[in-house]
């Protein structure tokens, strides 16, 4: 119980305001040191980091939105990924449209894939996404509708624990397959790729990178401050109860339908949105993000920062992320040796992951400088003598 009352006393208003801030000097110093200061300083941050912290920034968001469905409604998402990738694809169309007559083939009306595919015209899927608008729209509409349907498909039916997480990954992966298709006209095993402006700014130029960071910083923020109004919410009590005890739930007559199928509705919103932001940074979209398990890494990265503390999902992507771009450099071979071992000594040891082991030891140092009562009791009777 004292546990649990260090994680929400992590959870205050003082807490999230601390981190809110810390964000926002994020976001103004990161730019300032990269644009202002020389190479040669050791405080510059080289484009190429900021665009590396763009792509952290990305992976808390796809983190947050699976704490919000597995750390307080107790459904384990091995699916995440899926959500991720297609709001991925679908800012990846818009920037394909915009390539126009640039492309290797010159063709002003299909991408270059479609063209080396003997294509002879745009499928009706990609009608639209010539637009901003309505490619923003769709990033957070199709993603959506998937986890709206399966969603609706599995809470109805009282599908819960391995079994909800089994199905999710079932999906991921028959997604993935279907997009390794060259007929699905997503580009196949290569995906889309080769871009070369976002509205109206070129992709590549060092503003666009840094405007690109700003608005991945931004959305984090916001997606934070969506996801704490949910769980501090009446509903998020009721989720957190469903966790707990979900059939106690039913017998009090909540809809516990609902309140899973929305809140993995918007998990699944604030994924595509994270994917739409990755794509531009990166300069690529294939079917590999829809690989099974880069979904597990998703939970890992929850597991490792605390599970249901929002924040600790953030902590637990650069965390992992910042870990991955080590050992990718340094000993590429030892690096899913080192996830492993990070996910085994998190389960066995660390429980409520980073932010878990901090309340603990916030609890003890609490302990200690708190004097037991018998002490307080005993010095209390020898004053008397």
């Amino acid at each position: 119980m004292l546990l649990m009352s260090r994680l929400a006393s992590l959870e205050s208003r003082r807490g999230w305001q601390v981190f809110l801030i810390l964000l926002v000097l994020t976001i103004v110093l990161v730019p300032v040191l990269n644009l202002t200061l020389p190479p040669e300083s050791p405080f510059h941050v080289p484009t190429y980091m900021l665009s590396l912290l763009g792509k952290y920034l990305c992976f808390a968001l796809l983190a947050l939105s699976l704490d919000l469905i597995w750390g307080y409604a107790g459904a384990l998402s091995l699916g995440h990924g899926a959500f991720f990738a297609l709001g991925g694809y679908c800012m990846g169309m818009y920037l394909m449209r915009q390539i126009g007559t640039r492309g290797v083939y010159g063709n002003p009306d299909l991408p270059d894939f479609m063209v080396f595919l003997n294509w002879t015209e745009l499928p009706w899927y990609w009608w639209g996404f010539d637009q901003f608008w309505f490619a923003a729209l769709m990033v957070m509409a199709v993603p959506a509708l998937l986890a709206y349907v399966l969603g609706w498909l599995a809470f109805r039916s009282r599908i819960t624990g391995v079994y909800f997480s089994i199905i999710t990954q079932a999906m991921v992966f028959a997604l993935m397959l279907a997009f390794f298709r060259n007929e699905m006209g997503f580009g196949g095993n290569n995906g889309l790729t080769d871009f070369k402006e976002i509205l109206g700014f070129n992709i590549q130029a060092q503003g666009t990178r840094i405007g690109l960071y700003v608005a991945s910083a931004v959305v984090l923020a916001l997606g934070y401050l969506i996801s704490r109004f949910i769980v501090t919410s009446k509903l998020g009590r009721v989720l957190m109860a469903i966790r707990d005890a979900e059939s106690r739930v039913r017998f009090l007559g909540y809809s516990v339908t609902n309140a899973k199928l929305f809140v993995f509705t918007v998990s699944a919103i604030l994924a595509g949105i994270a994917g739409a932001l990755y794509v531009p940074q990166v300069g690529i979209i294939n079917p590999s993000e829809m690989s099974p398990g880069n979904s597990i890494e998703i939970a890992v990265w929850v597991a490792v920062g605390g599970r249901g503390t929002l924040f600790g999902a953030i902590i637990g992507a650069f965390t992992v992320n910042g870990a991955k771009s080590f050992f990718t450099g340094a000993a590429p071979e030892f690096w899913l040796f080192f996830l492993g071992a990070l996910f085994i000594v998190c389960t066995l040891f660390l429980p409520q992951g980073i932010v878990g082991f901090a309340a603990q030891m916030r609890a003890r140092i609490a302990r200690k400088a708190t004097p037991a009562p018998e002490e307080v009791g005993n010095a209390a009777s020898k004053h008397r003598a």
